[in-house]
């Protein structure tokens, strides 16, 4: 017997949605769990080869704000994908938060970010960019108060705080081990 989803009840429905999932394990016990109702996201880490630079977000993040006294943290631009094809999404957000027409995007994974409370699945990307893409001064789209600053980093620092431990966002540490991986010689 495989496991099976019972039911589902909704406890909020605002910015998140939560909800209780009613399980019947493979053992036949029948149990609840509460989801995060996410879906589908994207996040990308543009990178300049010529200049060996990578274009990211310090962004407030409430939870981390709430739980840790923490007011931002450095991440790739990322969002939720609003329909269409991730790839299109993943272009949307780096114009919107850090002003960068990209062009090709370099599909790493689709991952979920915390399988054990949220449907979040997020597609990752790496994009290459020449200074010439730059074409908005980014920080976010109109309305949405993300409260974003764009920083521009040589490879070479990223690498060092990825070492140093201090990239604690998921979908960063990924996209700059897989871009360190495919393309060490950027980061000397």
């Amino acid at each position: 017997m495989k496991a099976e989803v019972l039911g589902y009840r909704s406890i909020h429905d605002g910015w998140s949605r939560f909800g209780v999932v009613t399980v019947r394990l493979a053992s036949g016990v029948v149990v609840e769990r509460e989801i995060e109702q996410h879906g589908e996201s994207v996040g990308v880490l543009p990178y300049d080869p010529e200049r060996r630079v990578a274009t990211l977000v310090s962004e407030l993040r409430v939870p981390l704000l709430y739980a840790f006294g923490e007011h931002a943290q450095l991440e790739v631009p990322a969002g939720v994908i609003d329909g269409g094809v991730p790839e299109e999404n993943g272009r949307r957000e780096a114009l919107e938060e850090v002003g960068l027409r990209l062009k090709s995007l370099e599909f790493i994974c689709a991952a979920f970010s915390c399988a054990s409370l949220s449907t979040e699945r997020v597609h990752l990307y790496l994009a290459a960019y020449e200074l010439s893409d730059r074409v908005a001064p980014g920080g976010g789209a109109e309305g949405e108060h993300e409260d974003i600053e764009v920083i521009e980093m040589p490879l070479a620092q990223l690498a060092r705080l990825l070492d140093a431990g201090e990239l604690r966002d998921l979908k960063t540490v990924a996209l700059v081990f897989a871009l360190r991986t495919r393309r060490p010689e950027l980061f000397l």
